[in-house]
Order: C-alpha cells, then sequence, then structure tokens
C-alpha cells in the first residue's frame, strides 16, 4: 500500500513538474501531451516492475538485489546508456534515442526471463507488453521529431538463464535496474517540459 502510495504520489508530481518545468534551452520541449503519456507509461511499468518484485520476495525469498549483484556480473546482465540524459550532458535526440534504446533491452531480458515459473508468467507479459507500448511512444515521439534512426535498433546478446535460480535472481537484478532506469528517465522527460 505504501508503494501505491508513493506511486501516486510520484504521478501527481509528474503531472505539476510538466506544467511548471523550464526547459533546458529553446528548441529543447517535448509536447505536454506526449510528457503526460510517458509519465502514465512510467507509472505503469514501474508498478508491473515492482508486483514482480514483490512476488519474487514473497514466492522465493529474494528481496535483496544488492545481495546478487555479483551474480548479475557473471550472467552478464547489461545496463542501458544514458548518458544523453543525464543532466550534465542533457540532449534531445540523443536523449529519446538511448531511452527508446534502454526500453528495447529491457524487452529482450525480460524475455530471456521466460519460464520464470508459471505463476510469475502473467506478471512478467505484463510488464513486457508495458515496456513494449513506452518503447513505440518514444518511437513515435523521435519519427515526429524527424530523428529516429533510419534503422530500428537491432538486439544485442542476452544473457542465458540456465536455471530456475538464475532467471528469479536475474529477474530481481532486471526489475531492480529497470526501476532505477525509470528514475533517471523521469528526470530526463521533466527536463523536457513546455514552460
Amino acid at each position: 500500500m505504501k508503494l501505491t502510495a508513493l506511486q501516486l504520489l510520484l504521478w501527481q508530481s509528474a503531472l505539476w513538474l510538466v506544467q511548471e518545468a523550464s526547459p533546458p534551452g529553446p528548441g529543447s520541449s517535448l509536447p505536454q501531451s506526449f510528457l503526460l503519456k510517458c509519465f502514465e507509461q512510467m507509472r505503469k511499468v514501474q508498478a508491473d516492475g515492482t508486483a514482480l518484485q514483490e512476488r519474487l520476495c514473497a514466492t522465493y525469498k529474494l528481496c535483496h538485489p544488492e545481495e546478487l549483484v555479483l551474480l548479475g556480473h557473471a550472467l552478464g546482465i547489461p545496463q542501458p546508456p544514458l548518458s544523453s540524459c543525464s543532466s550534465q550532458a542533457l540532449q534531445l535526440t540523443g536523449c529519446l534515442r538511448q531511452l527508446h534504446g534502454g526500453l528495447f533491452l529491457y524487452q529482450g531480458l525480460l524475455q530471456a526471463l521466460a519460464g520464470i515459473s508459471p505463476e510469475l508468467a502473467p506478471t512478467l507479459d505484463t510488464l513486457q507488453l508495458d515496456i513494449s507500448d513506452f518503447a513505440v511512444n518514444i518511437w513515435q515521439q523521435m519519427e515526429e521529431l524527424g530523428v529516429a534512426p533510419a534503422v530500428p535498433p537491432t538486439q544485442g546478446t542476452m544473457p542465458t538463464f540456465t536455471s530456475s535460480f538464475q532467471r528469479r535472481a536475474g529477474g530481481v537484478l532486471v526489475t531492480s535496474d529497470l526501476q532505477s532506469f525509470l528514475e533517471l528517465a523521469y528526470r530526463a522527460l521533466r527536463s523536457f517540459a513546455k514552460p
């Protein structure tokens, strides 16, 4: 319940910030309708990821991603770059491309988790669909701005989870990383709000 209240507060602050934020510079803003849709999609993805984490914790006692970091390195779970979205180097085109690429990466990572467990499959499927919708929204905005790459990204090598434990631990790590990615994406997109 506390997490739901926190997510609601985040959503309300996103609405306020979209109206109050100032853009980083001329020509560097995004339409409010696009941003509101992004913030709603982020909220859904965040809720789906949290639900998956909570179920992995409750069912398999995998509750602390920090305890699994070494396994994550051994499994080769990649991290998406967001250098163009940082406050020091904020750049609209590069940031949108990196956000789309990151969402595309998470789609691949979640596909690699297929077979995590029959009980978690519906939650994993919902998370994949919501990430896909968010990625499509970003891609469409890039096309509208005329900055979409000529060739859509291709999926790189994904980790191979060879056991049920690796898939479940990978699920904890991927959803934890996804939450961090969404926090950075939220801050970056908020920066592109029109005054």
